[in-house]
C-alpha cells in the first residue's frame, strides 16, 4: 500500500511538471509569434510607403483632379453665363419695351432658343468633362494638365460662339420685327408702296366733321421724309388746310385752320420704325399739343382760337386735298410712302392719361374714335395703296 502511494505521488509530480512546461512553452511561442508579427507588419507598411503609386492609385488621383477641374470649369461657365444672360435679358427687355405686344410669338421663340442652347451647351460641357476623365486614365499627369487646358479653351470658345450666335439671331429678330410686324393690337395697315400723286386713301366718316376741338391719333412707319410728307389732311373747297398732320425731315407738324397756325415737334421721326402720334386742339383757348409715343413733345396756346372747323370737306391719308375733287391736283412730292394704321379722331381733347396709354395698350388699334374709328370707318385705298397684315 505504501508503495502504491509513492507511485501515485511520483506520477502526479511528473504530470504537473509536464503541464507547466507545456504552458511555459505555449506562452513562449505566443510571445514569439507576437514579436515576429509586429516587426513584420511595421516593416511591410514602411516598405509600401516607399513604393511608387500603382496604376489604380494614379487613376484615383486623376479622377480627384478631374473632379476639382470640373468644379472649377462649371463655376467659370456659370460666371460667364450670368454676365452674358444678363446682357441678353437687358436686350430682350428693351426689345419688349419697343415692340410690346406685337411680337409675342417671336420673343417666345427667341427666348426658348436661348434657353435651349444654354442647356445644350451645359450638357455638352458636362459630358465632355466626364469623357475627359475616362480617357485620361492611361495618360501621365503632365499629359492630363495639357489636355484639360486645351479642353478649357475649347469649352469656353464654344460657349462664346453659341452666345454670339444667339445674340445675332436676337438682333435679326428685332430688325425683322421692326420691318414686318404691326403695333400692338393692330391686325392690318395700309401700305403706300411708293411716293406717287395717284396713291392715297380716302376716309369717309359717318358723322359731321364740324369740330370745335379734336384729338387725332395714328401709327406711322414712314419710308422717307421730305420737306413736307402728308400723313392725313382735311380740307374744303375754300380752305384745303383745315386740319393737316405732316412730317418735315425729323419733325412732326400739326396745322389747324391754316398752314400758318401750326405746331412743330422736332426730333420725333425715325424712318423705318413705327411711331405713334397724337395731336389735340381746342378752340376755347387755342391750345394745341403734339404727342409722340405717349410723350408730350410740343404744346402751345392761342392757335386758331375761337375757330370752328367746318363740315363738308374731304379727309384723306397720304395726300393733302388741294384740288376740286378726290384725287385732283395732288403733288407727288407731298405723297406719303410707308405704312399707316390705327387712325382715329375724337371730337374732344383726350386726357393726358388716355393719350399716354394709347401706344402702350395691347389693343391700341381697337380703341376707336367717335368721328373716325379704325376698323369701323371706311377708308378706301387708291392707286396702288393696299391693306396688308
Amino acid at each position: 500500500m505504501l508503495s502504491l502511494t509513492i507511485l501515485l505521488c511520483a506520477f502526479w509530480s511528473s504530470s504537473s511538471a509536464l503541464n507547466n512546461e507545456d504552458y511555459d512553452l505555449m506562452y513562449l511561442n505566443f510571445e514569439n509569434e507576437i514579436e515576429s508579427i509586429v516587426p513584420a507588419t511595421e516593416e511591410t507598411i514602411s516598405c509600401d510607403c516607399q513604393q511608387e503609386p500603382t496604376k489604380w492609385d494614379k487613376l484615383f488621383i486623376m479622377l480627384e483632379n478631374s473632379q476639382m477641374k470640373e468644379n472649377m470649369l462649371l463655376q467659370s461657365i456659370d460666371e460667364i453665363l450670368k454676365v452674358e444672360l444678363q446682357t441678353l435679358r437687358a436686350e430682350m427687355i428693351q426689345f419688349v419695351a419697343n415692340f410690346a405686344g406685337t411680337c409675342t410669338t417671336t420673343i417666345e421663340k427667341v427666348t426658348s432658343r436661348v434657353l435651349s442652347q444654354v442647356d445644350q451647351t451645359l450638357m455638352r460641357n458636362r459630358d465632355h468633362i466626364q469623357e475627359t476623365a475616362k480617357v485620361e486614365t492611361g495618360f501621365q499627369p503632365q499629359d492630363k494638365s495639357s489636355y484639360m487646358g486645351r479642353g478649357d479653351n475649347f469649352i469656353l470658345n464654344s460657349l462664346r460662339e453659341e452666345l454670339q450666335k444667339t445674340r445675332a439671331e436676337l438682333k435679326g429678330s428685332q430688325k425683322w420685327a421692326a420691318q414686318h410686324l404691326l403695333p400692338a393690337g393692330c391686325e392690318t395697315a395700309i401700305l403706300f408702296p411708293m411716293r406717287s400723286k395717284k396713291i392715297f386713301g380716302s376716309v369717309h366718316p359717318t358723322v359731321d366733321m364740324m369740330l370745335q376741338s379734336f384729338t387725332a391719333c395714328i401709327w406711322v412707319k414712314v419710308t422717307e421724309v421730305l420737306d413736307k410728307t402728308i400723313i392725313f389732311s382735311y380740307g374744303t373747297k375754300r380752305n384745303p388746310y383745315e386740319i393737316q398732320f405732316y412730317l418735315s425731315h425729323d419733325s412732326a407738324v400739326l396745322a389747324v385752320g391754316s398752314d400758318q397756325n401750326k405746331l412743330i415737334a422736332p426730333n420725333t421721326i425715325s424712318p423705318g420704325q413705327w411711331a405713334h402720334f397724337c395731336g389735340t386742339w381746342s378752340s376755347d383757348n387755342g391750345t394745341i399739343s403734339l404727342w409722340a409715343n405717349g410723350e408730350l413733345v410740343a404744346t402751345s396756346s392761342e392757335t386758331a382760337e375761337a375757330y370752328i372747323i367746318p363740315d363738308g370737306g374731304i379727309l384723306q391719308v397720304g395726300q393733302e386735298k388741294n384740288g376740286c375733287c378726290v384725287g385732283g391736283g395732288f403733288d407727288e412730292t407731298l405723297a406719303f410712302s410707308g405704312k399707316l394704321t390705327g387712325f382715329n379722331i375724337w371730337d374732344r381733347v383726350l386726357s393726358n392719361e388716355e393719350i399716354t396709354a394709347r401706344p402702350r395698350a395691347e389693343d391700341s388699334c381697337n380703341i376707336r374714335g367717335n368721328v373716325v374709328g379704325w376698323g369701323v370707318t371706311e377708308i378706301l385705298p387708291h392707286g396702288g395703296a393696299q391693306y396688308v397684315s
